[in-house]
């Protein structure tokens, strides 16, 4: 894999405009449409997480195929379409992140079997304390709504 700007393979220099290509391995699917919903937030700060503080350019497949007119992630042969593309991409990728704040979930699990298939590099990762807190801030909020629309 190479860098951009720099077009070192696998670069390690350190300059501040060098850019590795992540695949992001996060929860998506959830029992609810509330818990889907948190689960896309976390994905998006991890997201930030990778460019923010690593500065990578995250992949994340299972926040693009599972848009509204994309895929529909709750019909099986969709959701095994989207997991193949999304697995076709780690080919491309310096390494697979994966972001297990809030556990491993079974396509999280066959990300990681790619990866051991494939011999690609991948990593676990949290999300920096100050993005957990904002992540935390806004699922609250959810909650709050949630709970009040409820009533």
């Amino acid at each position: 894999m190479t860098c951009y700007k720099c077009e070192n393979v696998n670069c390690s220099n350190g300059k501040d405009d060098c850019m590795m290509r992540v695949i992001i391995e996060s929860p998506y699917a959830a029992e609810s449409d509330l818990g889907i919903l948190k689960n896309e937030i976390y994905g998006e700060f991890a997201m930030r997480d990778c460019i923010v503080n690593y500065n990578e350019a995250p992949y994340a497949s299972h926040l693009l195929y599972t848009r509204r007119y994309v895929l529909d992630d709750k019909k099986p042969e969709q959701r095994k379409l989207g997991i193949g593309a999304g697995f076709y991409w780690r080919d491309v990728a310096a390494k697979t992140v994966f972001y297990i704040d809030l556990g491993m979930t079974p396509g999280m699990e066959l990300g990681i079997e790619d990866c051991y298939k494939k011999g690609t590099p991948h990593e676990v990762r949290h999300l920096t304390s100050g993005l957990w807190d904002e992540y935390m801030g806004v699922v609250n909020s959810l909650d709050y709504v949630k709970a009040t629309l409820n009533e």
